[in-house]
């Protein structure tokens, strides 16, 4: 998952992007690290929210072709 390369890019810290999705700054952090097998849907849902994004955009591992 793209998450901290999007919330660095936004320049938003773990602790903003977690008030802006309602989430708790360590689980933000234990996302980005991977050490949180598989988010739920809802988490993946609000953090989208928070950055602006597709979920699409948010699970690639390489950026996305807006042309398509």
């Amino acid at each position: 998952m793209k998450i901290r390369e999007l919330r660095q890019s936004r320049r938003y810290s773990q602790k903003h992007l977690g008030s802006l999705a309602g989430l708790d700054q360590s689980y933000v952090s234990r996302i980005e690290a991977g050490n949180v097998d598989v988010p739920i849907i809802s988490t993946l849902r609000r953090l989208t929210r928070a950055l602006g994004v597709k979920p699409a955009e948010l699970l690639a591992d390489e950026p996305l072709d807006n042309a398509a």
